[in-house]
């Protein structure tokens, strides 16, 4: 089978699954360009609530982008092709407006980790192995990339990942910020399950606000879309939502959310 990049739908979760084990998910041409279609197919599902990335087989997340299409995808006169498909997929992935999680196991390399960084959260698998190589292919790497690592891990760690190229444990990157929790392998998939589950089971305006605000907060001051937010936090408190809320509040049951 091609490789390619797939969505499946559980539910409340929506998945989107790289497919190509026998590269250990090593991310094609192809696949950087089917990313944004799929990203937008669950953001556009109502009934998808929480989107889970997760790798193919036992053996990856994502081992980075495919090195063996680097010879013809990455020379001077057109490199700038490939990394404007790669921005195209990054930025699909972190305009999701649902939360959006990252299910590592195995090698998460490079792209891989790239990827990863644009999941709201990131939890992994205890065999799960995280690093950069950009310095060992000799790779530019755009600044962009590096703020959003540095953000999550502190600029002293994001130079370390960098500088040593070499592939930290999940217990180092959990240490560092860059994993929010730690699972034995056997236990990876029901634990983020569950997770996703518990988040699904929100009211989803309140979590698309608070995304959104998070991303404004991320930006230079000057830069925030702040009457987006309070338009997005205003909508909460006219929604059906927040009277379901508060009537399941003071009758002591579940709130049945619909996102309106």
């Amino acid at each position: 089978m091609a490789a390619q990049v797939r969505s499946e739908k559980h539910g409340a979760v929506g998945l989107i699954v790289f497919d190509h084990p026998e590269r250990h998910n090593a991310v094609s041409i192809d696949m950087w360009r089917q990313i944004p279609a799929v990203a937008a197919e669950l953001d556009a599902d109502p009934a998808v609530r929480v989107v889970i990335m997760r790798g193919a087989g036992d053996a990856a997340f994502v081992a980075g982008a495919d090195i063996s299409q680097f010879q013809e995808s990455r020379r001077e006169d057109n490199v700038g092709d490939y990394d404007r498909d790669n921005d195209r997929a990054y930025k699909a992935l972190s305009n999701i407006s649902k939360p959006v999680i990252a299910m590592i196991h195995g090698y998460c390399i490079g792209g891989g980790v790239a990827l990863a960084l644009s999941a709201d959260m990131r939890y992994a698998a205890d065999d799960a192995r995280l690093g950069i190589p950009a310095a060992r292919l000799g790779l530019g790497y755009g600044m962009g990339g590096i703020e959003v690592l540095a953000q999550l891990v502190g600029y002293s760690n994001a130079k370390e990942i960098f500088f040593t190229a070499k592939r930290f444990s999940a217990a180092e990157a959990l240490t560092m910020g860059l994993l929010n929790g730690v699972y034995a392998k056997d236990r990876l998939e029901t634990e983020v399950m569950a997770i996703a589950e518990t988040i699904a089971k929100n009211a989803p305006l309140t979590l698309r606000s608070v995304k959104m605000a998070v991303h404004e907060l991320q930006k230079p001051s000057a830069a925030r879309n702040v009457d987006a937010v309070k338009r997005a936090t205003e909508a909460c408190y006219a929604s059906e939502d927040y009277a379901e809320g508060v009537s399941a509040f003071m009758e002591k049951r579940t709130p049945r959310f619909k996102g309106r």
